[in-house]
């Protein structure tokens, strides 16, 4: 069963999303809260994982980051990493508080930027109880040396600060595509399968999808390390997803992150790419997270 629902977070800000719940629920059950990663919004594949959570018994709470889709937010289309976990916190906080939920088994599953935000959770909040970490970013500095020919990332930086003198002197931020189909293109994610994912799952599936964020949340990405904080996490159990045909959220620099994780842990790997864990690889993906937070919430 799925209902709309909306919370405010500390700062006043309405983020909206869904709630699911398993068939045939009886009590207080443990709920997964999920958000999607870097300009995505809900409606991209994150009902079929909530779905499946809710086959296998779990509730999940789903909602749209601030400045996108359905959440109220400004500046529109400006993704800030710290304030999407201090949200994600606040998710947690509201689904604490429903009847349904058991407030004592809670899990977070991110995918992509916000499987680098669950790093960071798993490790600061012990509200949490399970965490599944979905081709995420490790490190925003050495995955954007992978994503920007060195021979302009003295313009990019550039950029970065002629944005950040005309914000000072009152003019709106700067915009740049978040995909572009020509791989030279300008584009915060700058790789053709980006592009083929992001246009064909925005026609079908997401309309309110748009090819647009701040330039500022590209220069946050870069300053973003969520793998630093990944050996904290234990004794929080830790189930990373890596696809090893990644290029975007380069699976190296995750598969390097995984082996500074202390137990417990578990390591899946899909064969595919990036997106391929949305849509090919979704049965793997989606089967071995029910599973993890089987094993270690709905046992407790």
């Amino acid at each position: 069963m799925r209902r709309d629902i909306s919370f405010k977070t500390e700062d006043g800000v309405t983020l909206r999303g869904w709630h699911y719940l398993p068939d045939g629920r009886t009590g207080r059950v443990p709920t997964i809260v999920m958000a999607h990663g870097f300009s995505a919004v809900k409606e991209m594949y994150l009902d079929r994982f909530a779905e499946a959570f809710a086959a296998a018994g779990l509730a999940a709470l789903v909602f749209d980051n601030r400045n996108f889709g359905a959440s109220d937010g400004e500046p529109r289309l400006e993704i800030d990493p710290w304030q999407q976990v201090r949200d994600y916190r606040d998710a947690i906080t509201f689904v604490q508080g429903l009847e349904e939920t058991d407030p004592d088994r809670i899990g977070v599953w991110g995918s992509s930027y916000s499987g680098g935000h669950v790093l960071v959770l798993g490790a600061i909040d012990k509200r949490i109880k399970c965490v599944v970490s979905q081709v995420p970013l490790a490190s925003g500095h050495d995955n954007a040396l992978r994503l920007i020919r060195s021979d302009t990332i003295a313009a990019v930086r550039g950029l970065f600060d002629a944005d950040r003198r005309a914000r000072g002197a009152g003019e709106p931020p700067a915009m740049i595509p978040v995909v572009s189909e020509d791989p030279a293109g300008p584009a915060a994610l700058p790789t053709p399968d980006s592009w083929t994912w992001f246009t064909e799952t925005g026609r079908l599936r997401a309309p309110s999808w748009k090819n647009e964020v701040t330039l500022r949340s590209v220069e946050m990405f870069t300053e973003y390390e969520p793998a630093s904080y990944i050996r904290s996490i234990s004794p929080t159990p830790l189930l990373m997803v890596v696809a090893l045909g990644d290029v975007l959220t380069v699976a190296d620099l995750a598969l390097a992150a995984y082996e500074k994780a202390l137990e417990p842990k578990k390591l899946v790997t899909l064969t595919g790419g990036h997106f391929d864990a949305y849509v090919n690889d979704f049965a793997a993906a989606s089967s071995a997270a029910a599973d993890w937070f089987r094993r270690h919430l709905l046992a407790a």
